[in-house]
This record gives structure tokens, sequence and C-alpha cells, in this order.
């Protein structure tokens, strides 16, 4: 695995040089091209100045701020490598953070931190502190060019980089329409705990899979089979809203159906061995 750059850890006086790399894989996605209908000949796109229409090579092609309607300031590489921060190539850990105050809606994107050279000692220490104290280390450290908010956490040995969005980056949920005056029902409130109780399992990601990305490899399959001709159309099965009316009939159908499903059948019992009485 590659490093995306190599930095350190800062808290206190302590540094750890460590590297930080991709804690996630690119999404599996089924992936579709852009044809010409008809010829089936794929779509090129190519990237056009807007003054004249003319192809703009990659090689012609800068960076520019707009700093008002129609004037830009070029930047160059070295105009980022003159943003003078202290979290540039550094995870600066400002403070520590039981996790359990953190809305889980500020984390975004993971990465893994693992140690550099010389760094092995500190990072088990900051690792096995972080585990013990139950907090995470919240960092400001620049990565692409921006800076992020993030948060250091202890991980199966690891610790993990997770980027956070800033305060001001997540819409305010008082914005929604929301039934803030209406109460649940008592009863309705029960049934439906004990629903959740009833449907409540250990997690276990793996068993979970995009079953939408499976269905259409099969209809891609049936359709390549058939010689790109149109397939048969299937009705989907779609979800339908629950009544209020109906809402108590619907939950006592759903605990019923859980029930039935978590029970589980007891295994026959052999039948006796009949013993040959004596001659």
């Amino acid at each position: 695995m590659r490093a995306i750059w190599k930095g350190a850890i800062s808290f206190g006086l302590v540094n750890i040089p460590v590297g930080l790399y991709s804690a996630t894989r690119a999404a599996n996605q089924v992936k579709f091209r852009l044809l010409r209908a008809s010829d089936l000949s794929p779509v090129q796109y190519k990237r056009v100045a807007e003054v004249d229409g003319q192809e703009a090579p990659w090689e012609n092609i800068v960076k520019g701020f707009e700093y008002q309607k129609d004037e830009f300031v070029v930047m160059s590489d070295k105009d980022f490598e003159r943003v003078n921060i202290q979290s540039n190539q550094i995870v600066d850990i400002k403070e520590f953070v039981a996790l359990e105050e953190i809305d889980p809606m500020f984390f975004d994107q993971p990465y893994f931190l693992a140690p550099e050279k010389g760094g092995d000692k500190a990072y088990v220490l900051l690792h096995e502190a972080l585990k013990r104290s139950g907090k995470v280390g919240i960092a400001k450290v620049t990565i692409k060019t921006r800076e992020h908010l993030a948060a250091v956490k202890p991980l199966d040995g690891a610790l993990v980089l997770e980027l956070m969005h800033f305060a001001d980056e997540l819409a305010d949920v008082h914005e929604l329409n929301l039934p803030r005056k209406v109460e649940a029902g008592k009863k309705e409130l029960a049934m439906a705990e004990s629903l959740i109780q009833g449907m409540t399992a250990k997690w276990n990601p793996a068993k979970y899979q995009d079953e939408y990305r499976q269905g259409l490899m099969k209809v891609i399959e049936e359709k390549v089979a058939a010689g790109g001709k149109e397939l048969p159309t299937h009705k989907r099965p779609t979800g339908k809203a629950t009544n209020v009316v109906d809402l108590i009939s619907v939950l006592q159908r759903s605990l019923e159906k859980t029930r039935s499903a978590g029970k589980t059948k007891r295994p026959a019992k052999p039948a006796a061995k009949k013993q040959r009485k004596a001659a």
C-alpha cells in the first residue's frame, strides 16, 4: 500500500513520524460509456475554452481563482506550498474529546496512519492511551490543498485518521419541516420498542451485499446473451407507506413475523432402540 503523504502526529511536545494511507476502496460500481445511438461509437469529452471554443490541452491548463466576476489570479504549485500552516503534513492534535460526545454526522472519510522509522514506540503509546481513555484526538490536517478537521482513533492496533466536517458545513436540522408537536402513543411506542428488540442483532457488515449491482449485472449478462435485444420487463416491487390508522395492526403483524422467524425448531429426539429379550 502506498502512502498518500508522510508527515507526523503532533500532540504536546510529542511528534510521531507516520504515513497516511487510504482506508477505503473505490466503490465497485457498474461503469457505463456514453455512446452515439446511431452507430454505438463512444463519445469523448474535450476541454474547450469558453471564449472561442478551442480545445485546450492539459499542458496549457492552469488553476485560477475568480476573485471577482471574470477576473482570475493564477495559482502555481509553489503558491500552494507557500501556505504556511502547522497542519501542513502534520496531524496537529489540538485536544482530546470523549468519542460519545461527537455527533456521528461530523465524521466523513477514514484513513489509516502507520508509523514510519523511529515512531513505533510513541505510536503504540498513543494508541493504547486513546484506547484506555475512550478519547479521540481532535486534529487539524491538510490533505490535497485543503485543511480538514479530523479525529485520531484507535482501531485494532492501528490509528485511524477520520476526516470530519467543520460545524458550518453541516445543514441545520431545524430547517426541516418536522412533526415536533406530534407525540407517539404509549401502545404504539411499546410495540415499536418490542419490534426493535426482536430485530436486534450483532453488527456483521459482511452479510450486507450490493443487491442492486448484482441484479444489474444479471440483467447485463442476459442482454448480452440476447444479442442486445430488449428484454421483457418485470414489475418492480414497491413499498407502500403505512397508514396512520393501520399503524397498530402493522406493528402487530411485524411483531408476529419477527417472533415466528426467531423461533428455532427443536431437533427431533432419536427413536429409542428396542432391546431384544434374551431367549
